[in-house]
């Protein structure tokens, strides 16, 4: 499906963002894992051997314009273009009103928020001189629901979906699609480790019956960055099993 096609994937050493990597990787695509430290890339890297030559690592600080276009530039240099961007970098909190500073809280601005801005904008540059490609945020249910405590979260998906949005409309015209992916409760590692009890409560409430796993997740990653959804742009797509509904 994504056959000479590259894509960059945030946060895709691990969980949703790594499941990502490897779909993508399985349907032809060359892909740059971009994670926060060297270490964790590397690490990622080592599990995707049989891939070798069609996966690279950039550890790029996200909050840098400047460091962002340049790690992005190497991997068109690399694979000879940019076709896919997948923002899945991200950060959560639990954290009370009462309790919040306003460093935690623009923690989370700075990485849900202002990184998927500088990415889309670094990517879409590229995009734009080669004739098109794909954008796609991770955002969240709770960006529509919220949450009971640690407002950043479900603020800044939030705000990924109304970014999303008008990035769609503003470069439908240079053959950029811009959409959003808003998972429900994920089987990942902070989840499993939650007593057993909590996650058959969790799932019990879910009408599907079940959590989503990453690979659900990494699924509509697939399917939005494919020619298959050549006419989608501008949405956000819940995985959620109608959990909100």
């Amino acid at each position: 499906m994504l056959k000479g096609k590259t894509a960059i994937v945030t946060g895709g050493t691990r969980g949703i963002g790594f499941s990502i990597v490897k779909r993508y990787l399985e349907n032809g695509a060359n892909v740059a894992i971009a994670g926060s430290r060297q270490e964790s890339v590397e690490k990622a890297m080592e599990n995707l051997g049989e891939y070798q030559g069609h996966v690279m690592g950039i550890w790029p600080n996200l909050g840098s314009p400047e460091e962002v276009a340049e790690a992005f530039a190497s991997v068109k240099e690399k694979f000879g273009s940019l076709d896919i961007l997948a923002n899945n970098a991200g950060i959560s909190s639990r954290t009370s009103l009462y309790d919040y500073t306003l460093e935690e809280f623009q923690k989370i601005v700075d990485i849900n928020l202002t990184a998927v801005f500088i990415c889309s904008q670094a990517a879409a540059r590229i995009m734009k001189d080669q004739g098109g490609g794909v954008i796609i945020n991770t955002s969240s249910m709770v960006g529509e629901y919220g949450q009971p405590s640690g407002c950043g979260y479900p603020a800044t998906k939030f705000a990924v979906n109304g970014l999303t949005k008008s990035l769609a409309r503003e470069l439908a015209k240079d053959h950029i699609r811009v959409n959003a992916v808003a998972p429900g409760v994920t089987r990942t590692d902070m989840v499993a480790a939650l007593p057993k009890e909590m996650v058959e409560r969790i799932s019990a409430g879910i009408p599907l019956g079940r959590m989503g796993e990453p690979l659900d997740i990494a699924n509509a990653y697939l399917y939005l960055a494919s020619d298959l959804a050549s006419y989608v742009t501008g949405i956000t797509l819940r995985v959620d099993g109608a959990a909100m509904t």
